[in-house]
């Protein structure tokens, strides 16, 4: 018998927006896997479980995830990143991988989950929900997304002004992802809509290095990679 493979969404950030069944898994879990960065520090998903897990008395997998597009290094990255995984499978131990927000909304734990679906398609794999930080900046802002027969976008943020444009017109509510790289286009698409008191911007949301931007000085920022912006009309 393997292990079994759980992905376990921890919340956006805020520790105490964990759900008592992910706590349980992680507690009862021997193996922790979590995305690592390259030079060590911790990742954020491992921040946020850092105040439940004693890493002494668990088997803690660090795992690097290559931010390139390059197909032959994501491959053999990728290829790697799943056979330490089965190391532990394989020997019949569970393998909890947490994920911040939730494992199957733009989650890294969705190509891993696929990868082992098809290399050893024996290997039982569960998700544990998550608040994502979708939820997160609603209730942080004070925001409803939707009510009604409200329309709602959620959609990863890119360098196409007229696609931007076209679906803040479309939806009532548009949440925008991945939004730092392209933030200046983003302004100017709002500016021409004559909708930029209806944005808000926030990174990481509900955890203590939230924050929470002020619309008109965001031109020129440097934003984390954690920074979504809603649009609600």
């Amino acid at each position: 018998m393997t292990g079994t493979l759980y992905g376990l969404g921890v919340g956006p950030g805020d520790p105490e927006l964990l759900t008592i069944k992910a706590f349980r898994k992680l507690k009862e879990t021997e193996v922790i896997a979590y995305p690592k960065k390259r030079k060590g520090s911790k990742s954020y998903a491992h921040r946020i479980i850092d105040l439940y897990i004693k890493p002494e008395e668990k088997e803690m997998l660090g795992l690097v995830f290559p931010m390139t597009k390059d197909p032959a290094i994501l491959e053999r990255e990728w290829s790697n990143t799943v056979n330490l995984v089965w190391e532990y499978l394989k020997k019949g131990k569970d393998v909890a991988f947490v994920t911040e927000g939730d494992p199957l909304l733009y989650s890294t734990f969705i190509h891993m989950m696929k990868l082992m679906k098809s290399r050893h398609p024996e290997v039982n794999i569960q998700t544990v929900p998550g608040i994502s930080s979708i939820n997160g900046a609603a209730s942080r802002l004070g925001i409803a997304l939707a009510e009604g027969d409200d329309h709602v976008a959620i959609v990863p943020a890119r360098d196409d002004f007229a696609e931007m444009k076209r679906v803040i017109i479309e939806n009532d509510c548009v949440i925008f992802i991945k939004v730092a790289k392209v933030m200046d286009l983003m302004l100017d698409v709002l500016r021409e809509l004559d909708l930029v008191d209806k944005a808000s911007v926030v990174t990481k949301v509900t955890s203590d290095e939230e924050i929470v931007w002020d619309i008109h000085e965001l031109d020129r920022a440097e934003l984390e990679y954690l920074t979504l912006m809603v649009v609600r009309k």
